[in-house]
């Protein structure tokens, strides 16, 4: 009787083969380094110092935004009037406003308000915008045209004013006023989109993938609008930083956040009439609105290079 063991590959000596293991070892390097390079792209921006100071910046106002008591645990609307109008201290960084409120406790505070709207308003244009432009590029024709005049009629209006004419429309308030703002930028996210979408739906794999059997509806989910969608990403960082702009800019003129909540527009507004002698209560908001803004925009700028030099 012969012995089938015999015939039987040697399975510890098969999986100890120096050729197979020597190929899973460059497959594993090969792995190893394609991760690093993806992580050595995607931190290329930040060694740069002003996008990596710009980072840090944002980082900061984010974490004010959601756990404000970590930077400022004070009461945003406690005031003594005894401190009314003191210039900036060790115990008052920013001073104290008029009715003896700590500056610096309602800055930090008021950042919720402020990114919350901002976001509605970038979230509102994004979304609207690249729904429309991606509706447009697609289909072309009649749609197309229809969409296209639409966007430059409202590009035709600047946004300020467009926002002022929905909120008369909508009321006064924070959620309004980031309505107003997002909208106001629909037109310019649809115009972008609309271009990515035309230049990704004419590539190769884009009519191969249909030609295989898959339907226009799952081509468009799965392969022109991830591939669309980068340059509308890097627009929504740029259009955080105007939106955090207008949406102070409207609460300034006062129609968004009412007294006595704090918000970083309404915060400037209330200082107006101190300029004289109390300086610090329209500098340092504006500053903060400033630094918050030109960081946005410089983190985007970097984004896009990086995005446009691969």
């Amino acid at each position: 009787m012969t012995d089938t063991t015999a015939l039987l590959p040697d399975t510890a000596e098969h999986s100890q083969d120096p050729f197979a293991q020597t190929a899973r070892d460059r497959f594993d390097d090969a792995v190893a380094d394609r991760t690093r390079a993806r992580v050595r792209r995607a931190l290329e921006p930040l060694r740069r110092p002003t996008v990596l100071l710009s980072a840090l910046w944002l980082v900061l106002v984010a974490v004010a935004a959601l756990w404000p008591t970590l930077l400022a645990p004070g009461d945003p609307f406690l005031g003594v009037p005894l401190d009314k109008l003191q210039p900036p201290s060790a115990e008052h960084w920013f001073g104290t406003d008029q009715i003896g409120r700590d500056l610096y406790t309602r800055v930090v505070h008021g950042a919720s308000l402020t990114l919350s709207a901002a976001a509605i308003a970038v979230g509102v244009g994004v979304v609207a915008g690249a729904a429309l432009g991606l509706i447009a590029g697609f289909t072309g024709g009649r749609i197309d045209d229809l969409i296209m005049r639409g966007a430059d009629v409202l590009l035709a209006i600047p946004g300020l004013l467009l926002s002022l004419a929905i909120i008369t429309a909508l009321g006064f308030g924070t959620v309004n006023v980031a309505i107003a703002v997002g909208a106001a930028s629909v037109a310019s996210v649809a115009r972008i989109m609309r271009a990515e979408v035309l230049r990704v739906r004419s590539a190769p794999y884009v009519e191969a993938a249909h030609t295989s059997g898959n339907t226009w509806l799952r081509v468009l989910g799965r392969h022109v609008l991830p591939n669309a969608a980068g340059p509308v990403l890097v627009l929504a960082v740029l259009e955080l930083g105007g939106a955090i702009l207008a949406v102070s800019a409207l609460s300034f003129l006062g129609y968004g956040a009412q007294p006595p909540l704090a918000e970083w527009g309404s915060l400037v507004a209330a200082g107006r009439d101190f300029l004289r002698y109390a300086w610090w209560l329209t500098t340092f908001p504006g500053l903060v609105i400033a630094l918050t803004v030109l960081a946005a925009n410089r983190l985007s700028r970097a984004l896009d290079t990086e995005r446009s030099g691969r």
